[in-house]
């Protein structure tokens, strides 16, 4: 049987918590609907249209708990095709029914929350590996397939994989993927998923069908792949994902190293990478998440790599990573570190428990110029300890490029026991007000991986500047209704406030 979407946390429950513009569907309307796919109602299922209405934002734990979502959706759509999204779509556009997508609702910005209600467009029906080309190495998936069903089916039946491993691949789905810009584990020898993606199968806001791309490269204008790749629905629904594999290999090549200063650990990396050693994994944590979670000292900062492939490039990579690691100062240390990560780099337990315990915690992740390191984490770090109830700030490096690299903050407050949903709201946006904004004017970028949603979409506009206009004149265009996905990227709302 197919994987299906995993809740975050228990919901006892079904009351709305954000206060945003909600909009009904009509009994006549909701029939409509149902003649085309079967739909649940939230009038008839209030517990199971709440559990299809919420995602893995972690402040919204802290909701579940009081037995709230952030919304609810009137009526939550199981298209089981494309063509029923097609006929979903064109009836929410001709009667203005503000329509969100969810997969496997493993965001962590809200992105999956029907801020205005309307319809939920639940895809994980979707489920179909329609095709694998052995030979050009392509795999085309609906985009409900589930990342372990890919990869059983890529990795037995066809000796592939697409390398795509975030650390929600148990939880997440193809058209998440794609939708949210993601990236795995394992980019800075795959790619991030913009990279994977060859074509796309869309449906538009009025129902229109399109495919972009194909092909392995091409100069027919604009790549439109990647107007839609990172749109969070807010541009149209991806139904269907071309995307590239590598054979799998049963080489592997690991290694672990210590600095006794962080600056000197983010050089290594970079000259590495400047070098084009680019290994699967190359993951560096601060002294504050190497005691944490790596058994460091309190004092050095831990790298961890790992490379797969043909052996001879994987042992030409962990060579020329070893020269420049050493001879920025580190000191190997014991390869049990790389196996312990990997038994443990998906496990979200703690987040629960820390979230039971009253604790408010997130993580930020921004992609900063190789130049501007240890400027963002310094002033990220600072800017969130001075914020009220404030615990910790810590990061690590998590994705390697040739002009820069991701930093991945963890970020925690303890606001009083006892305190309001309205005044863990309050801390929440407080720590992230101070961490973004401080990123943000340091010289990073807004979001590597976990997208926009609805946390991030006040920053937009700071974040793009004038380029806003131009993707706020694309969403017009392509959705001049407003429908899709309301409330999230920064764009305009025309269906009120959301709420948040």
């Amino acid at each position: 049987m197919p994987i299906t979407p995993t809740p975050p946390i228990e919901l006892n429950g079904s009351a709305a918590h954000l206060e945003g513009t909600q909009t009904s569907v009509s009994g006549s309307i909701a029939e409509a609907l149902a003649a085309i796919c079967p739909v649940t109602v939230e009038s008839d299922s209030p517990q199971e249209v709440a559990e299809l209405s919420r995602d893995w934002w972690p402040l919204a734990l802290h909701w579940a708990l009081h037995g709230k979502v952030g919304s609810l959706a009137a009526v939550v759509a199981h298209p089981r095709s494309t063509q029923e999204i097609s006929e979903l779509l064109a009836i929410c556009h001709r009667e203005a029914i503000p329509v969100t997508a969810a997969g496997g609702r493993s965001g962590v910005c809200g992105g999956s929350i029907p801020v205005h209600g309307g319809v939920v467009l639940d895809l994980s029906a979707m489920n179909a590996i329609e095709h694998v080309d052995d030979i050009s190495g392509v795999v085309t998936a609906q985009c409900g397939v589930f990342g372990p069903d890919l990869e059983h089916e890529l990795r037995t039946t066809h000796g592939i994989t697409v390398g795509h491993h975030p650390q929600s691949f148990d939880l997440a789905t193809v058209g998440g993927w794609v939708a949210c810009r993601g990236a795995g584990q394992y980019s800075t020898r795959y790619g991030k998923i913009e990279d994977m993606v060859i074509g796309l199968e869309v449906v538009l806001a009025d129902g229109s069908i399109i495919q972009t791309g194909g092909h392995a490269a091409g100069a027919v204008g604009p790549d439109l792949n990647q107007v839609f790749v990172g749109s969070e629905g807010t541009l149209g629904i991806i139904t269907s994902v071309m995307l590239r594999t590598h054979p799998v290999s049963d080489y592997q090549g690991r290694a672990t190293y210590s600095f006794p200063r962080l600056q000197d650990a983010f050089e290594a990396c970079r000259q590495a990478i400047r070098h084009d050693a680019t290994p699967a994994v190359l993951r560096l944590y601060d002294p504050i998440e190497s005691a944490r979670s790596h058994s460091g000292d309190g004092t050095e900062s831990i790298v961890l790599v790992l490379d797969e492939g043909h052996q001879q490039i994987v042992d030409a990579t962990l060579a020329t990573v070893d020269e420049f690691f050493t001879a920025c100062g580190a000191t190997k240390s014991s390869e049990d570190r790389v196996a312990h990560w990997l038994e443990h780099r998906n496990d979200t337990t703690a987040l629960q428990g820390l979230t039971k315990k009253g604790f408010v915690i997130d993580t930020m992740e921004v992609t900063v110029p190789w130049s501007k390191l240890d400027e963002v984490y310094v002033a990220v770090r600072e800017a969130v300890l001075a914020t009220p109830h404030a615990v910790s700030a810590s990061a690590h490096l998590s994705h390697s490029y040739l002009d820069g690299a991701c930093l991945y903050f963890s970020l925690a407050a303890r606001p009083p026991r006892g305190s309001s949903l309205d005044q863990i709201d309050t801390t929440h946006r407080e720590l992230w007000d101070a961490a973004q904004r401080a990123a943000l004017r340091a010289g990073a970028n807004l979001s590597h991986h976990h997208g926009i949603g609805l946390n991030r979409s006040r920053y937009m506009q700071e974040a793009l500047g004038s380029s806003f206009d131009t993707l706020q004149h694309l969403k017009d265009a392509l959705d001049p209704a407003g429908i899709m996905n309301p409330g999230k990227l920064g764009f305009h709302d025309r269906f009120g406030p959301s709420g948040w």
